[in-house]
């Protein structure tokens, strides 16, 4: 397991780093901060991205977790860590503003990156 956080466009060994953690699916867990426009990735649980982020001085109500899957270059807006009785009721992030900045950030630093 390889977990970066990219503040740049991701390298493609950082990409094929990433990949080992769920090397069948060809995805890549991601927390993204859309304050800070970052993200963190490579991790078996958005959890332990989440934390690293936290630990870089991120805001908890900025992270948004989903699933990059880089062959198809898109994104799944599904983690546990976006349950948030305040913010979002469900695993899968309901306000498409948030999903859009969350698409927007993946794309820009993950985006047209192959391993």
């Amino acid at each position: 397991m390889s977990i970066h956080i990219l503040i740049d466009k991701a390298t493609s060994l950082q990409i094929q780093e990433m990949l080992t953690t769920f090397p069948d699916m060809r995805m890549i867990k991601i927390v993204v901060d859309i304050g800070r426009e970052i993200l963190a990735g490579g991790s078996g649980m958005h959890y332990e991205c989440e934390q690293l982020l936290l630990n870089e001085g991120s805001a908890q109500e900025n992270l948004w977790g989903a699933n990059w899957f880089p062959d198809e270059q898109s994104v799944e807006f599904e983690s546990l860590i976006n349950i948030r009785p305040r913010q979002n009721r469900s695993i899968i992030i309901q306000d498409k503003n948030i999903c859009k900045d969350v698409e927007r950030i993946t794309h820009k630093l993950l985006g047209g990156v192959t391993p």
